[in-house]
């Protein structure tokens, strides 16, 4: 009688091949616990370390958001010339060169320039760091990719977050500028293990097969542009957990801030204990409807965040951390296979425009998403999760039909 081989533990937990990748692994793990550190504080910093009012930095910090809005589009061209991995040294190169000016910022116009060259330099980043996924990845493994990248970030920024929180307390503006200072180390660390990292395939990975056309060629693409459309309602999804839960449990709900905290730990701690076992599991099936059961769940937390507005006392807690783990569990099952389909949809010749064109719905996404949402919140505290969940729902339509030609299972590619 013949004994099934178990398989190994890597596959059981729907991990990829990581070897000879521990720098890329370190330099997605480095890169996020560095933004962690800073990310809650930025206006804090300005606010302290300047004579400016709360309002001028405000408008500075959103201004220079704004002016880096095409980042993404002039990156494009500069990964199909040059590479996924080349552009991600200089960009977070160029986020270190810009933390440092946090130290020498006294002025509207310098915090504009300061945070306008760390938006670039973030953009820049998140635009390659899919093609580095490429780059790393063997055949039918670049979902699991995605899901450790998901997972690296948030235990990344989670531990950021928290180490900042930590030295910010009964700190004052010297504990500030160290935490600008980590986080410029962090991103100059994460330049150099990617300089350092030589991925085995690189050559083959990265040549050119064809001579890259302009944007016009991307914008003529109607599948992929569809799928960048449906990606909006995940990144109105995603700006949740930074824009709206705090203030809807304030205000909405009249609970304690630090209620979303532990919400917020939720979160980083369901995605990181669970992210690649849920991709493993989701394995063999198409990404389209993978994805659209994500938007789903999605429509059912936000559904269940309006009901708390109505729900009797007793009933708030209960349903808040209910209605989180759903939302966690829709982040685990849609992101990777999302991922991927940006990807598997873009023409290889041209991957760094599509990607860029798929980076800008992210850019515009998170640049609407604060004013609408808190102007929703204003009109009523369920107002902003029932846009959150039709939006959601008008995205599986969308999928559906991207799905009707042969897609790959969410390992292989399309």
């Amino acid at each position: 009688m013949t004994t099934a081989t178990p398989l190994p533990l890597r596959d059981r937990l729907g991990l990829p091949d990581t070897a000879g990748r521990a720098r890329l692994i370190g330099a997605h793990l480095v890169d996020s616990l560095g933004t962690g550190l800073i990310l809650a504080f930025v206006l804090v910093y300005f606010t302290h370390t300047t004579d400016l009012p709360l309002a001028t930095v405000g408008a500075a910090v959103s201004t220079a958001r704004l002016l880096a809005l095409p980042t993404a589009l002039a990156v494009g061209p500069l990964i199909d010339r040059h590479g996924a991995r080349v552009v991600a040294i200089g960009a977070n190169a160029l986020s270190a060169l810009a933390y440092c000016g946090f130290l020498l910022t006294h002025q509207a116009w310098q915090i504009v320039l300061v945070c306008l060259l760390a938006q670039i330099g973030h953009v820049g980043y998140w635009t390659a760091s899919t093609g580095l996924v490429v780059l790393a990845s063997h055949e039918g493994e670049r979902t699991r990719w995605f899901a450790l990248v998901q997972t690296l970030r948030n235990t990344g920024m989670g531990l950021g977050g928290a180490l900042g929180a930590v030295l910010m307390t009964g700190g004052g503006t010297g504990v500030l500028r160290l935490l600008v200072v980590l986080n410029a180390a962090s991103y100059l660390l994460a330049s150099i293990l990617l300089a350092t990292w030589r991925p085995a395939a690189a050559p083959a990975r990265e040549a050119r097969t064809a001579e890259p056309g302009g944007y016009r060629e991307v914008l003529r693409d109607r599948r992929y542009l569809l799928l960048v459309a449906v990606n909006l309602s995940f990144v109105f999804a995603s700006m949740i957990l930074s824009m709206l839960l705090a203030v809807y449990l304030t205000v909405g709900l009249h609970r304690d801030a630090s209620v979303a905290g532990s919400l917020l730990v939720l979160n980083g701690v369901q995605v990181v204990l669970t992210q690649s076992v849920v991709a493993r599991r989701l394995e063999g099936r198409r990404p389209t409807r993978v994805v659209a059961a994500g938007a789903l769940l999605n429509a059912f937390a936000f559904g269940l965040f309006a009901l708390l507005a109505a729900a009797p006392g007793w009933a708030v807690l209960p349903g808040l951390y209910t209605a989180m783990l759903v939302y966690n569990l829709a982040e685990t099952v849609a992101t990777p296979c999302r991922e991927d389909l940006s990807v598997s949809l873009a023409d290889p010749a041209q991957r760094g425009r599509y990607l860029a064109v798929y980076q800008l719905s992210w850019n515009v996404g998170q640049a609407v998403a604060p004013g609408l949402l808190t102007l929703l919140l204003d009109r009523g505290a369920a107002w902003p999760w029932l846009f959150l969940l039709v939006l959601s729902l008008a995205a599986v339509p969308g999928l559906l039909r991207l799905g009707r030609r042969p897609d790959a299972s969410c390992a292989r590619h399309v």
